[in-house]
């Protein structure tokens, strides 16, 4: 079957009129918007935000609290947590506009911005968000390749022994999780990727508990490791200035490790619309925000007792263990699952911000609006629109070849992050709360959360020095064509 259906100026497919019975029919599928109806719940949503946030980064948590100590480090954790809880929960507030229940909906970041701001700070917010999710795309290709040669060499030194060079090139596995991505960009939406975060999650708690039973067992097992209530000591593990720098990294490690700004409101906009949005959101981020505090600690903090000063980057990538290779072979599956769903949560506002942007500025142009059907055995109809069938297939082929071109890029990555923690995190949230709640200047409200917003600026600014420091470390030793892991 071959049929054509116009788009019209939203990132989702609409539904065809013809499908159903009257018009009653058809009000009953759309939402408020006329939009298809929403269908996701906190859910969902706790999902999603679980993707986002818990990367193969809280295996190197241990890594941070080593710098840190035990005191500062985990009190950073839980200080982190609860910034990212608050400020979220003022973010969902905005998705509606001018009232958070009631108001008119706002589907991506950068339209709640311009809601309730305006002006060049749209364009602002346009730049840090879609450069950091461009460059998570990038850093996630990485990093699961680095987890799929991390199983190839833990076989090696299973057979050969610890000491073995068992030497493995990343580029045919990015290539391989490239080629898995061009074929899941294809759906359409977030509306589609329910299944695939709820998946990732699973991954990720999966792996994430490996860790922390092989750490639980490391440190039954009796071995002398080296912890201090300040962390790594100068003079014996690292210099003054080394202190200073790795400090600087782990706070800021820690801090960008919790953000999921960018994809919030991409998240709420697919929740349904009662309960109200902003609640369910809400519940979505305590969820979310508390299991990943939850696993931050347990991992950062156990690990930490299990390695001491000197944990590795990544005590799965980086054999912090060696045996059992199986489980270790299994968690690093894990991982490369969960990012294979955690580059679509991220990849998605961008897909919809590219095509929503094309279809308005070519309305008329059948190859960018033009939706054709066909008849998939036991599935149903599937829309393909060839727009987004090359252009999604053109991203994922880019961001592969910047990865494989420079596979240091997950130094430049914390520099992102930097540069869009403070904006999308805070800044906009709180700046946008004061605007849509009418807040007296000066106030007791106002100067607690000019405050937290000045505050976060300063731990921005620091972590950014961080990131310069080590990228500029990495790029003095880097050689072309090396394995990432080498």
């Amino acid at each position: 079957m071959q049929r054509e259906m116009q788009f019209n100026n939203s990132m989702f497919i609409e539904n065809d009129p013809e499908s159903y019975g009257n018009i009653g029919d058809i009000q009953k599928n759309l939402d408020d918007d006329g939009r298809s109806k929403r269908t996701g719940t906190w859910v969902t949503a706790s999902a999603h935000i679980i993707t986002a946030v818990i990367g193969s980064g809280v295996l190197s948590l241990a890594w941070a609290i080593a710098q840190l100590g035990w005191v500062v480090g985990p009190a950073v954790l839980m200080v982190f947590s609860f910034i990212t809880y608050f400020t979220s929960t003022l973010l969902a507030d905005c998705y509606r506009s001018p009232d958070p229940v009631t108001g008119k909906r706002n589907y991506t970041y950068m339209d709640v911005v311009r809601a309730n701001l305006g002006g060049r700070k749209v364009m602002l917010c346009g730049l840090a968000q879609y450069g950091n999710l461009i460059g998570v795309t990038i850093g996630y290709t990485i990093t699961a390749s680095i987890s799929m040669v991390a199983v190839k060499r833990s076989n090696c030194f299973h057979k050969h022994g610890h000491h073995a060079k068992c030497h493995t090139s990343n580029y045919p596995f990015m290539i391989m999780f490239a080629c898995v991505q061009v074929v899941l960009s294809q759906i359409p939406n977030f509306h589609k990727l329910s299944w695939l975060s709820i998946l990732a999650a699973v991954m990720s708690f999966t792996y994430a508990s490996i860790g922390l039973g092989l750490s639980i067992a490391k440190v039954a097992g009796g071995g002398h490791v080296r912890t201090s209530l300040t962390g790594v000591t100068v003079g014996v593990d690292v210099s003054g200035q080394d202190k200073v720098w790795r400090t600087f990294q782990a706070i800021g490690d820690i801090a960008f490790a919790y953000a999921y700004s960018t994809v919030l409101i991409e998240i709420q906009d697919t929740l349904k619309s009662r309960p109200a949005e902003n609640k369910e959101m809400k519940k979505a981020s305590l969820v979310g925000v508390s299991t990943t505090t939850m696993f931050y600690v347990l991992c950062g903090c156990v690990g930490y007792a299990a390695f001491g000063n000197g944990a590795p980057g990544n005590f799965l990538t980086g054999f912090g263990f060696y045996e059992p290779f199986w489980l270790i072979d299994f968690a690093n599956v894990c991982i490369v699952v969960h990012l294979v769903g955690a580059y679509q949560v991220f990849c998605q506002p961008i897909f919809g911000f590219v095509e929503k942007w094309c279809r308005k500025r070519w309305p008329e142009n059948k190859f960018i609006t033009s939706e054709h059907g066909i008849n998939i055995p036991f599935c149903g109809a599937y829309y393909i629109n060839i727009f987004r069938l090359v252009w999604r297939t053109a991203y994922v082929i880019v961001t592969a070849v910047i990865a494989m071109t420079f596979p240091f890029f997950n130094d430049f990555l914390g520099l992102l992050g930097a540069g869009s923690f403070w904006p999308l995190t805070v800044y906009f949230p709180i700046e946008m709360y004061i605007a849509q709640s009418k807040m007296k200047k000066f106030s007791f409200t106002w100067t607690s959360l000019k405050i937290l917003s000045w505050a976060c600026l300063i731990i921005s600014i620091v972590a950014a020095a961080g990131s310069v420091q080590g990228l500029i470390q990495h790029l003095k030793i880097y050689k072309p064509f090396k394995s990432v892991q080498d």
